[in-house]
Parts: C-alpha cells; sequence; structure tokens
C-alpha cells in the first residue's frame, strides 16, 4: 500500500515539473514572441532614425554649400571690394564723370566678363541705389528699386558678428558712427552678406560687399559703399551642387513643397518669402536593411540568430551610410577647396594656408619666413590662339604636374585660375632663399612640353615676397608678389624679381602718370615730332614719321614707352591714338608730297568702332588717305582672326597704305607676310645699331631686304646714326632708312620748311 501513494508522489511531481516545463516553455514562447515583437519595433525605429538622420545631414550639406557658394562670389570680388582707388573713385563718381566712366569699367563691366553677374549695383548704407548695370551695361537707377527693401535687409545683415571677409583683430569708428572690423595691420575688413531673390520670376543670387581701402585707413572716416551683385540660380548652379554633394537628381522647383519622398530644403528670399525648394531623391538605407533582414524574421527557430544578424545588419548598414555622407563631405569640401582642372588648392584654400602659416610665424610657432612666389605664364595666349585651347588647358595640368614633381616637398603649390600658379614656402634665408625658389621656379619649365604632337617652350615669369619681414598680412603679400610679377614681366619675362619697397613706389608712380595722363589729354598738353626717312642713296626726304611726344609741366619730358604702356593698361589708347590721328592728319594736310607714318596700337585696330572713327577723322581733317602709311607691330598678326585681316584690308580699299614695324623683333614669321600684303616693312633697330661689328646682324639684314624685295615691299632700316651704318644699310638692299644720322624728331613747324629741297647735302647730321 506504501508504494502507491510513492508513484502517485512521483508521478504529481513529474506532472509538476512537466507543467512548470510548459509554462517555461510557454513564458519562454511568450517572452520570444515579446522580445521578437520589441526587436521588430526597434529595428524599425532604428531604420527610421537612420533614414532621418541620413535626410537631416544631406540638408546640412545642402545649406552649408549653398552659403559656402555665395561667401565664395564674394571672396572672388575680393580685389573690388579691398581696394583703396575704387574708395576714391567711387566717392568721386557722383559728380566726376571720368570716375563714373571708371567705376562703369572696373565694376559694371568687369563684373559681368569675370563672374557672369547679370546685374550689378552700387549701394549707399541706406540702400539707395548710386550706380547700376545690367550685362555690365549701365542703366537707370530706377530699374532697381524694387530692390532696395532686399538690399537694406542684406546691409543690416552683414554688420553681424562673422560677415566679414578676413580675420578681425580690432574696430575702428565710421562717420555714422558704426564700429568696423579692422585687421592686424590696422586696415578695414570687408563686410558681407547673401541671400536670394525673385527678379523676373528667376531665383537669383544676390551678395553684396562693402568697399574698402586696401592700404589707406583714413579713407574709412565716410561710410562705404556697398557692390551688390545678381545672378541667377539656374540649371548650371544646379550642376555645379550636383557634382559637388555628389547627389545626381538635385535641382530647383519654384512649385509647392516637393513629394514626401524626396529630401528638400525650402529657398526664402531675404524678405522671407519663399521662392521654391532645392530637391533631390534621398539615399535612404532602410529599405535595404528591411530586404536583407526579412528572411531571417521568419525563421522562428533561429529567431535569436536572425534578431543578432539584424542588428549587425543594421550598425553595419549605418556605418556604411555614415562612411558616405563623411566621404560626400568631404568631397565637397575638397571640391571648394581646390582647382578641377589642375587638381591644386585654388586661391581660397591657399589664402588659407597663407594666412595660418603668417600667423605661427608671427607668433613664434615657427622659425623662418613664409615666401610667396606668384607665377604667370609667358605668352600663354599665344598657345591658345594659336594650337586651342585644348592645348592651352592640358599645358596648364602639365605645368601644374611638373610643379608638384620639381618643387620642394613641403612648398604649398596652388592655382589661381587661367595660366597663374602660387608657391608657398616656409623656410629662412630671406633674399637667398628667395633667389633659390625663384631659380628653382625657372628651372621647372626649362624643358619644353610635348602636347597633341607639338613640341612647345614655354617660359615664365616670376614674383617674389616674404612675411612677416616684408609684411604680416596675407593679401598685401600676395599684392606685393604680384607687383614683382609685374616689373619681371616689364623686364622681359622668363626671369623672377624679388619685391624691393621702390617697386611700390613705381606703381604709384604708374597710378599718377596714368591720371596726369588723363589731364595731358583732355588738355591738349600732347605734341607730335616728326623724323624724316629717306633715301638710302642720296638722302632725300620722301616722307616722315609721326612720333608722339609728352612735355610734362614738372616732371619734364616724359619717353612714350614709360607712358604708352601706362595708356594701354589704364583704358585710354584708344583715345590717345584718336588724338593722335586727328592731329597728325590736321598738321600734315596742306605739307608738299610726302608720306606721313603714324604708329597704331593693337588696341586701337581691336576696337569694334575704329573703322568708323578713321573714316570720321578723315572726313573732318580733310587728308589724303593715300599720303599715309600705318604702321602696325608684328605683335596685331599674332591674332589671325578673320577681324583683323579683314580690318587691314579695308583700310587700304580706304586708301591708306599698311607697313609692318620692328620686323624680327618678337614673333616674326613669314606667314604673316603671306597673310597680308604690306607696302613695306620696317627693320627693328637693333639690327642695325650693331651692324658694324656683328657679321650675323648684318647678314639677317641682307635676308631680311631680300624677302621684301622678294614681296614686293619697300624696306625701311630704322636707327642709322653713322656713315658707315647707311652704307652697309644700303649695300644690303635697304632703299629707305632713317636715324640721327640724318635728323632727330622735330616740330611740325621745323619740318614744314625742310619738305620739298633738293636732295643735295642731306647726309649731314642736323641737331
Amino acid at each position: 500500500m506504501g508504494l502507491v501513494p510513492a508513484m502517485r508522489s512521483k508521478a504529481e511531481r513529474q506532472i509538476a515539473s512537466g507543467l512548470r516545463t510548459g509554462w517555461v516553455a510557454l513564458a519562454t514562447f511568450l517572452g520570444l514572441i515579446a522580445l521578437s515583437a520589441a526587436l521588430v519595433v526597434a529595428f524599425e525605429h532604428a531604420i527610421g532614425v537612420a533614414d532621418d538622420l541620413n535626410r537631416e545631414d544631406e540638408r546640412q550639406l545642402v545649406r552649408r554649400l549653398l552659403d559656402r557658394t555665395m561667401e565664395g562670389d564674394v571672396s572672388a570680388q575680393l580685389g573690388l571690394l579691398n581696394w583703396n582707388e575704387a574708395v576714391v573713385r567711387v566717392a568721386a563718381a557722383p559728380r566726376n564723370a571720368r570716375a563714373m566712366a571708371w567705376v562703369d569699367h572696373e565694376f559694371g563691366a568687369y563684373a559681368w566678363q569675370a563672374f557672369a553677374t547679370q546685374q550689378a549695383l552700387l549701394v549707399r548704407r541706406d540702400g539707395s541705389v548710386m550706380r547700376g548695370w545690367i550685362r555690365g551695361a549701365p542703366v537707370a537707377e530706377s530699374r532697381f528699386q524694387g530692390l532696395r527693401s532686399t538690399v537694406t535687409k542684406l546691409l543690416a545683415r552683414s554688420q553681424a558678428s562673422g560677415m566679414v571677409l578676413g580675420t578681425p583683430v580690432g574696430q575702428i569708428r565710421a562717420d555714422d558712427g558704426s564700429s568696423w572690423p579692422v585687421d592686424r595691420a590696422g586696415m578695414p575688413l570687408p563686410r558681407w552678406a547673401g541671400g536670394l531673390v525673385r527678379m523676373n520670376g528667376q531665383v537669383m543670387i544676390i551678395t553684396v560687399g562693402s568697399i574698402v581701402p586696401d592700404h589707406v585707413p583714413d579713407a574709412m572716416l565716410h561710410t562705404p559703399v556697398y557692390f551688390a551683385t545678381l545672378r541667377p540660380f539656374d540649371d548650371a548652379q544646379s550642376a555645379r551642387m550636383r557634382r559637388d554633394l555628389v547627389l545626381g537628381d538635385l535641382g530647383l522647383t519654384l512649385a509647392a513643397k516637393p513629394a514626401a519622398a524626396d529630401n528638400a530644403i525650402a529657398l526664402d528670399s531675404v524678405d522671407g518669402t519663399r521662392l521654391g525648394w532645392l530637391h533631390w531623391t534621398a539615399r535612404s538605407p532602410g529599405p535595404a536593411i528591411v530586404r536583407s533582414a526579412e528572411p531571417m524574421l521568419w525563421a522562428w527557430t533561429l529567431l535569436f540568430v536572425g534578431v543578432l544578424v539584424g542588428g549587425s545588419v543594421v550598425l553595419r548598414r549605418t556605418w556604411r551610410t555614415t562612411r558616405e555622407l563623411l566621404a560626400s563631405e568631404a568631397q565637397a569640401r575638397h571640391n571648394a577647396l581646390h582647382d578641377a582642372m589642375s587638381g591644386l588648392p585654388n586661391r581660397v584654400h591657399y589664402m588659407q594656408r597663407l594666412r595660418q602659416d603668417l600667423a605661427a610665424c608671427i607668433t613664434g610657432q615657427q622659425r623662418g619666413d613664409v615666401f610667396v612666389g606668384y607665377i604667370d605664364l609667358d605668352g600663354f595666349k599665344v598657345v591658345n590662339d594659336t594650337l586651342g585651347h585644348h592645348v592651352g588647358d592640358e599645358l596648364v595640368r602639365q605645368v601644374a604636374l611638373r610643379l608638384r614633381r620639381l618643387m620642394a616637398a613641403g612648398d604649398f603649390i596652388a592655382r589661381f585660375g587661367g595660366d597663374e600658379f602660387v608657391v608657398l614656402r616656409r623656410a629662412e634665408g630671406g633674399r637667398a632663399m628667395a633667389d633659390q625658389l625663384g631659380q628653382q621656379i625657372m628651372a621647372v619649365l626649362r624643358e619644353p612640353f610635348v602636347i597633341s604632337g607639338n613640341a612647345i617652350d614655354v617660359t615664365c615669369s616670376c614674383g617674389i615676397s616674404w612675411g612677416p619681414a616684408q609684411s604680416e598680412d596675407p593679401g598685401e603679400l600676395l599684392r606685393r608678389a604680384d607687383i614683382a610679377l609685374y616689373r619681371a614681366k616689364q623686364r622681359g619675362r622668363a626671369r623672377f624679381r624679388r619685391f624691393t619697397r621702390d617697386m611700390d613706389a613705381s606703381v604709384k608712380l604708374r597710378l599718377e602718370l596714368e591720371m596726369e595722363l588723363r589731364r595731358a589729354i583732355a588738355r591738349d598738353e600732347l605734341s607730335v615730332a616728326y623724323q624724316p626717312i629717306v633715301t638710302a642713296g642720296r638722302g632725300e626726304i620722301v616722307g616722315v614719321e609721326a612720333l608722339l611726344r609728352w612735355q610734362h609741366p614738372e616732371r619734364g619730358a616724359i619717353r612714350p614707352d614709360l607712358f604708352v604702356p601706362i595708356a594701354e593698361q589704364g583704358g585710354l589708347m584708344i583715345v590717345l591714338g584718336n588724338w593722335m590721328l586727328r592731329r597728325v592728319f590736321a598738321q600734315c594736310r596742306d605739307w608738299p608730297s610726302c608720306d606721313i607714318s603714324v604708329n597704331l596700337s593693337p588696341i586701337q585696330i581691336m576696337a569694334g568702332n575704329f573703322l568708323p572713327t578713321m573714316a570720321a577723322i578723315v572726313a573732318e581733317t580733310g587728308i589724303d588717305p593715300a599720303r599715309i602709311v600705318l604702321e602696325i607691330t608684328e605683335g596685331v598678326m599674332l591674332d589671325r582672326s578673320d577681324h583683323v585681316l579683314g580690318v587691314l584690308r579695308e583700310l587700304n580699299r580706304m586708301g591708306f597704305r599698311v607697313a609692318l614695324d620692328d620686323f624680327g623683333n618678337g614673333y616674326s614669321s613669314l606667314s604673316y607676310l603671306r597673310l597680308f600684303q604690306f607696302e613695306r616693312i620696317k627693320i627693328d633697330r637693333s639690327f642695325v645699331s650693331n651692324i658694324e661689328s656683328d657679321a650675323d646682324a648684318n647678314a639677317i639684314l641682307c635676308t631680311i631686304a631680300a624677302l621684301g624685295h622678294s614681296l614686293r615691299m619697300k624696306v625701311v632700316a630704322e636707327g642709322v646714326e653713322n656713315e658707315t651704318q647707311r652704307q652697309l644699310v644700303q649695300a644690303a638692299g635697304c632703299e629707305l632708312v632713317q636715324g640721327y644720322l640724318f635728323w632727330k624728331p622735330m616740330p611740325a613747324e621745323d619740318m614744314r620748311p625742310l619738305l620739298g629741297r633738293p636732295a643735295g647735302g642731306r647726309l649731314l647730321r642736323l641737331a
């Protein structure tokens, strides 16, 4: 009897154990279900969070790129905004026609040509328009009245902290009581602001930047004028953003907000009006995660494994998405700081590096100086015009590659655009290191480049400055290197120059001479001298060459080789050339029969209204064009366009004769003589000056003379100063000569009595 209770008790225990196991299993099952549900919910939430984070990151990237685009627009105009002369000219423009013409050229026309700004305007601090341009042409200020509210808001926004180009270290007080940021040198820094606006149904990017002096702080006694520009937010801008952000379908819509499936940011105008949306397809990691994890969610027995695998997939996908976003942002940052063609850092990146290195030198964190080498390729335009822009682009890439390979390992090399490169070097040595840097840069281009089967010999000019010894301001240091580059170009190119204090003085002198030349033209203070052209044998005067002279009331006689380049660079050459033609034609109209030679500048010939101007001057003065020989240099013939040849042929049709001046000095080519039938060629004086002792010069002279005769052209030798030279050029075959052996240039009243005399005795020098 005792066995049954024992057996019952054991069965109950087994049943109880089974029940407990069942409950545990049920609890485990329910727990697994609850855990599965929790994991699914958590999984879906994680996907949503990843999608949201990804979309927000994309929106932040687009907003930052849009802000950098506006700041980049203003930074590109820094040469206009930070310019002492611009402050002076803009202030004088409302009451000075010349200053207004200068403003039209430097701000209106240049902004359109260089930055493609469809609209530009100068605005005062209260938002009123001083001057406005559309596509570079001046228009009435009333055309911009609708922008005043927008501009006023931007001007107010520019006063906010951080809206400054450069690193402010202090403040000065303007005449309106406002404070203004200044750099370490005490120079005012430009303020800026940017935004969007709708114009004529189109979204435009509008920026404003204050015009402040770059080397005379006292100019800030007056409240600065702002330069505002507008350019369209068009498909090209969207394409650049797509490329920089790697968002393949990013676009602009002016309609309602895009569908929820798209990612988008709102574009609001400066006054808060909704303009449209930038939208693109968001890169969502969620669907891919779900597809990869879904089969595992259906595997009941592998639930835990599925959960773990799903979690690992989530982490892996999240990490990969984060890495992709980080890579996209890094690529956008790289594109914003590098030149697309050469792969070198651009101006923005270079200036950042220059500021950092200069600051480190100034604070003593590093020893030595920071050297800036400003490089410009010589004759780059010739390569583009003769071989094509594709060859010019490849040349830029090869120059960049060679600079990277041959310069010192620590040098920082950038491309500023076109054919301009800049090298930054941190080293000790002062002038000696500057010379070493210049010699290395010259050596980089010593070997020719081979492009498309063409061996291209290219030289470069370079200007070098260094700081903080010469300047602690990076912009000023770059400007001084640019001045030294300009001096290297003046000295004949293919060389480098270190910046010296006298160079800055020469630039100021050039600006002073430019202003004084404008006054001299307006006041008719220039004059014309005439030098006879005689036959090589008898010395008979057959013509004269008109030569421009400037007798300055204080500086004395100023050489043409000094003021003519100033006129060309200052936009005065057309006015000066027309003055010269009008004066010569009027003075020589009633002279006895002889040729009158007048030099033409390439700038005159390329002007669109040159031929109508010539016809008007002929009609005004009554000169017979058949008496006039127009002399052009070989540089004009470098542009073998239909325009140049058409102008020369039309001059022939009008009755003028054309001579090729300074032949053999520069870009001589027989093909020039085949393009156009010149009446005569003038041999450059460099072949005559040492003809007595230089057999090569004599041989070249004979060859040029023979070439001219074979092409039915007269040959003139310039610079004959003694009897031996006259005999040699005559023996070489030159029919006509010109030089101090016969006469120096003289005023018209002294020249007139010499015409028509018999030839006898003419071979004597006349003072």
